[in-house]
């Protein structure tokens, strides 16, 4: 877990093949979908939402000069309780890639072990967690 947030958890995720990804879990698993929550909570869901993307922006930016935006979602179609996805993309990704949502990466990316994630990704989570400190200050 990098925080606990107003309405959930930012963890990272347990695949790094882009670094820095990292995912926001709700406080209640029983919800399923955003609008199961009521307006304020739902709010604060959406704000933790965006505080974890720009402290994963602020942190990949400075960690890799090739970093160019995050990619926020929220799906919910393989795992039923709420989350979101914030993906960091980067100009180093594949050329038929980079300009796709991260789901059409080929499986054998997400299975790596080179890419799971391990001490290797120690610095990317602390810059991570840092960024959520500063900005919540």
């Amino acid at each position: 877990m990098l925080r606990r947030l107003n309405a959930g958890f930012a963890v990272i995720g347990d695949v790094q093949f882009l670094p820095g990804y990292s995912v926001l879990l709700t406080d209640d698993p029983s919800v399923q979908r955003l609008s199961d929550l009521p307006k304020s909570k739902r709010l604060d869901f959406l704000s933790d939402m965006d505080r974890l993307g720009e402290a994963v922006e602020r942190a990949c930016r400075r960690l890799d000069p090739a970093f160019r935006r995050v990619n926020l979602e929220i799906l919910g179609n393989t795992d039923g309780f709420l989350h979101a996805h914030v993906w960091p993309r980067f100009a180093w990704e594949p050329a038929d890639l980079v300009g796709l949502p991260v789901w059409l990466y080929p499986r054998e990316r997400w299975n790596d072990e080179r890419c799971a994630l391990g001490p290797r990704h120690d610095a990317v989570r602390e810059a991570i967690g840092a960024e959520l400190d500063r900005l919540s200050e």
